[in-house]
């Protein structure tokens, strides 16, 4: 193997290295946990439907305040009052974006062309410099991908910056997904479980969904990698009672907390967002907030990986390896391949708000030191111009 010398890219004419070294190379951020919101709420202890007034209260309260990436407004299955829902959303939504600019605001719109849709379009329309992400229930299910095409032109009219999620939740969305993500628009797709099973007649458990529709993930993250897009994962119906502290960002912390104060239920969806992430996944769909924490440490790199991960690329550079050689590192032999799983984990840091200055630096230092070609091949999530 011929070895490219890192230090001098500029030496090899014929191959293209990235010259865009600012962060916008590194492309949006993810989705990361999504928090699924019910604008207006049941309230069990009454036996009635919250109003406007304490429905507005309860957002600003909890919605304002979440540590999740993104707030999902339900206004299709998890939503009875749709058009009291959408009137709260209308009256809120601008306070909202004013006060909480980090948070990602998706509304989950109804199944395309239905009754519920025309209103869910109007009010979008009206909205549309308050929203960022739309998220189409049933996608492709009736009229395949011409419903997301359709929409994107909606949208390049009203806000271009809006993004679409589609939900895959029927085998005939899944059979088309390519079709589903060839549009610009659409970054990441959701893998909509509980439909999806009911659709194929599989009966799915809150301890072994995984294990029982890999096979269907898998077929879906093969598509969207493919695409260049991200999916994200499925949503966990198991709720316990007990949240994970904010500053327990360590492995060995959130199995001390597991083993001390996590409940069964934890434990379970602690593991299933440990799996998502180890494949790939870009985010997760969470229905209580006690599970935003714990997942987001199971997605997000911790700071100690990150640091080590920093180290091998350091390591790399130096041996003059990273597109060519070997190196011993702590007892163990890495190669570029290695090289390039340090690189994914410093940008799926930065991709889920969690790399530090320094080290974003550093890592587009990394890029900049690679041809685009490889660069594509480790992260295929960025803006190569």
């Amino acid at each position: 193997m011929n070895q490219i010398s890192t230090s001098n890219p500029e030496a090899y004419a014929g191959i293209d290295y990235c010259r865009v070294v600012t962060p916008h190379v590194l492309g949006d951020y993810w989705p990361g946990i999504q928090l699924y919101y019910p604008p207006v709420k049941y309230a069990p202890s009454l036996g009635i439907y919250e109003d406007l007034e304490a429905a507005a209260k309860r957002m600003r309260k909890h919605a304002l305040n979440t540590p999740a990436h993104t707030v999902i407004f339900d206004l299709e299955d998890g939503c009875r009052q749709k058009e009291m829902s959408r009137t709260l959303l209308r009256q809120e939504l601008p306070s909202f974006r004013q006060i909480s600019k980090k948070v990602v605001v998706a509304i989950r719109i109804n199944p395309f062309r239905t009754d519920e849709y025309e209103q869910d379009i109007e009010f979008v329309r009206d909205m549309a410099d308050f929203i960022d992400v739309i998220m189409l229930a049933k996608a492709g299910e009736a009229y395949g991908a011409a419903e997301v095409r359709d929409l994107s032109n909606l949208l390049a009219g009203w806000n271009s910056k809006i993004t679409i999620q589609p939900i895959i939740e029927h085998p005939k969305s899944l059979k088309i997904a390519s079709d589903l993500m060839q549009y610009s628009t659409v970054k990441h797709a959701v893998f909509g479980i509980h439909d999806f099973s009911k659709a194929m007649g599989i009966h799915i458990t809150p301890e072994n969904w995984i294990e029982e529709l890999k096979y269907f993930m898998n077929q879906l993250m093969f598509e969207a990698r493919i695409a260049g897009k991200g999916v994200i994962g499925g949503v966990e119906t198991l709720i316990g009672s007990s949240s994970m502290p904010e500053n327990f960002l360590e492995p060995h912390d959130v199995r001390r907390w597991l083993d001390l104060h996590g409940e069964n239920e934890s434990r379970i969806v602690y593991k299933h967002a440990c799996q998502e992430s180890a494949m790939g996944l870009t985010g997760k769909q969470v229905i209580h907030p006690g599970h935003i924490h714990l997942c987001k440490v199971a997605y997000t790199p911790s700071p100690t990986e990150i640091a080590q991960k920093v180290k091998i690329l350091k390591a790399a550079i130096e041996a003059d390896a990273l597109l060519g050689g070997a190196i011993k590192f702590e007892g163990e032999m890495l190669d570029p391949p290695m090289f390039g799983k340090a690189l994914q984990t410093l940008l799926r840091a930065n991709a889920l708000r969690a790399l530090g200055p320094e080290d974003t630096k550093f890592a587009l230092k990394v890029l900049q030191l690679l041809p685009t070609q490889v660069i594509r091949q480790n992260w295929p999530y960025g803006l190569f111009l």
